[in-house]
């Protein structure tokens, strides 16, 4: 198996515009949120059984789940999160760990938002890179992208493991604090140096 870099930091961090920028630079990028949307899409694997469990409202006329009905049905609500998790978890993992067995390339990135909240891929990945910015710069980004307010991106901060504790437990941080080039000049000083490694350097 080609070296496991896992790529993880708290919400609104920049870490789909690193991934992007690995992908770019050649590495394979395996992203448990792209899978998570993709069994949840239209006919997803996962369409199933979350109609079954939470009832044909979480399903949305487009016949994908209903992002925005399932955040509020979970909020707050311990048991139907480990409902949804037990459904949607499983999946997800099966297919990462596949594609990061099957990967083609000197080393992979696996995107995992809560890779030490949950310690699923610890076993596969030898490496663990942090992106991170400022907790309003976080806010800022993530209720500007997903159109949620910000009170309900704190309220995701909040269950996230705190900043200072993900970069203590990381091998290597990005700090995203700035511009977009200069994101992309640190992933790429990065790039190299897991080249190196995937070499055995």
């Amino acid at each position: 198996m080609p070296l496991c870099v896992g790529l993880t930091g708290g919400i609104g961090s920049g870490k789909s515009a690193a991934a992007e920028h690995f992908a770019s630079l050649g590495a394979v990028v395996v992203d448990t949120d792209a899978i998570s949307r993709e069994l949840t899409a239209a006919d997803g694997a996962a369409i199933g059984a979350l109609r079954k469990h939470f009832g044909a409202e979480s399903i949305a006329v487009d016949g994908s789940l209903d992002r925005a009905w399932m955040r509020q049905r979970v909020f707050g609500d311990t048991a139907a999160r480990k409902e949804l998790e037990s459904i949607l978890h499983p999946l997800i993992q099966k297919r990462a760990r596949e594609a990061v067995a099957a990967a083609r390339a000197s080393y992979v990135v696996l995107v995992v938002p809560l890779l030490f909240e949950t310690g699923t891929y610890l076993d596969i990945v030898r490496r663990v890179l942090v992106v991170d910015c400022d907790e309003e710069e976080q806010v800022h980004r993530a209720s500007a992208r997903s159109g949620i307010t910000p009170d309900e991106v704190r309220r995701i901060m909040a269950a996230q493991l705190p900043r200072a504790e993900r970069r203590a437990r990381a091998d290597d941080v990005i700090d995203n604090n700035g511009s977009l080039d200069a994101l992309h000049a640190a992933v790429a000083g990065l790039h190299e140096k897991y080249l190196r490694l995937a070499r055995g350097g």
